[in-house]
């Protein structure tokens, strides 16, 4: 026995659940098939649970690729605008945090039930439950091999994601699939994720962990302003996991604890007028308290009125703020990272269409993509985007 289906899509994800959606509603027959026990499982954690679902701000320079051009089609033919007119039609609250980042007010699943009930009414079916356990082309199209049974389709679009968070069900699968069929795949690697510190700063880590700045990193002529997160493990934080993206194993991050403050000079007006205030105490009005401490101690700056402190510890101080130089033992991986860097090679694909210009009727979308977004809706935003290109060529094939 098997099932005949015009269009299967392996991943009930993000992007695999919008364009089963899209391309039903066109008249096409479409199964959604997951391994996992629930739909759209990231989808639900996303943004500490209320789905930072896209940012008003979208822009081709805002993602990565080996083939920066690749993204720009689909995502001008289906904007941020088109989600947002999507997620009103359904009266989910939404709210801008902050730099353009589109949150819901209530939850991530309004966002799930959202893609589901689209599937529903376009007759989409979702099937969970059900592992791919090989694909093999065939004169039609393609026919799967899953522990529910056979599956024959002309068209096979894999949404399967990348290999981040894997105990939300998260694998390799999909790339593994697109070298079966001859793409090439660019090696992943964690993005969107925290560094891990082991020399020395390890214990200043530890100690201020709990603390977050606002500063400035740097690292590849990339600089991201935006909060740091100290932890027992290293540096987290909204301006760390941008930086992440553009790290590699043994770079230096360049990051400005103080920005917008020049330390020497707030210093100077400030021995000035506070000559009797202790240094730490003064620091401590910068920053934070614990922050002040630890960080005096950890640098063996003494704690003295400001009026006795002398141009070289000012100095020195003021490198060690606005110049802190960290060298990353590594990133936390798959464990916490949001995405992976990498994936199918976009030359292969096309970029109107997301089919590929090895085998007629395979089409890849998604974070499987060597697309990835910085952090605050731009990888929905390219799920979203990505899956309506495909859509719309499945819709007439």
């Amino acid at each position: 026995m098997s099932t005949t289906t015009d269009v299967i899509i392996i991943g009930a994800g993000a992007a695999g659940l919008f364009c089963a959606a899209r391309t039903a509603a066109e008249g096409r027959t479409v199964k959604v098939l997951d391994h996992a026990n629930k739909a759209g499982k990231k989808i639900l954690m996303s943004g500490g649970g209320r789905c930072n679902f896209t940012n008003y701000y979208i822009e081709p320079a805002c993602y990565l690729s080996q083939n920066p051009h690749f993204c720009k089609s689909a995502l001008s033919r289906y904007t941020q605008w088109d989600f947002i007119d999507l997620v009103s039609k359904y009266d989910i609250p939404f709210h801008e945090k902050k730099d353009g980042q589109l949150f819901c007010d209530n939850k991530s699943s309004d966002i799930l039930e959202m893609l589901l009930e689209e599937c529903r009414r376009a007759g989409a079916g979702v099937q969970l439950n059900t592992s791919v356990d090989s694909v093999t082309p065939n004169e039609a199209g393609f026919t799967l091999s899953t522990s529910a049974g056979r599956y024959d389709c002309r068209s096979l679009v894999v949404a399967t994601g990348g290999p981040s968070i894997p105990t939300l069900g998260a694998s390799g699968f999909g790339y593994d699939l697109a070298r079966q069929f001859g793409h090439q795949v660019f090696t992943p690697r964690a993005a969107l994720v925290p560094f891990t510190i082991t020399d020395q700063l390890s214990s200043l880590c530890k100690a201020l962990s709990g603390t977050a700045l606002p500063v400035s990193v740097c690292c590849d002529d990339q600089v991201f302003n935006d909060d740091l997160l100290f932890t027992h493990r290293g540096l987290s934080g909204p301006a760390v996991l941008q930086i992440s993206s553009y790290w590699n194993q043994g770079d230096t991050v360049e990051i400005n604890l103080l920005p917008g403050i020049d330390l020497t000079q707030a210093f100077q007006k400030a021995q000035q007028q506070k000559g009797k205030t202790h240094l730490k105490t003064w620091l401590a009005s910068l920053t934070t308290q614990k922050f002040a401490e630890q960080w005096l101690a950890h640098h063996k700056f003494e704690d003295r009125y400001l009026a006795e402190t002398g141009k070289k510890t000012v100095k020195a101080l003021a490198e060690s703020l606005h110049q802190w130089r960290v060298k990353p033992a590594g990133t936390e991986g798959y464990r916490t990272a949001e995405v992976a860097i990498g994936g199918v090679d976009t030359t292969e694909l096309s970029s109107q269409t997301m089919e590929s210009r090895i085998i007629p009727g395979l089409f890849f979308i998604g974070e499987v993509v060597d697309v990835t977004g910085h952090l605050g809706g731009f990888n929905f935003q390219w799920a979203w985007a990505s899956a309506a290109a495909a859509a719309e060529a499945l819709a007439v094939g």
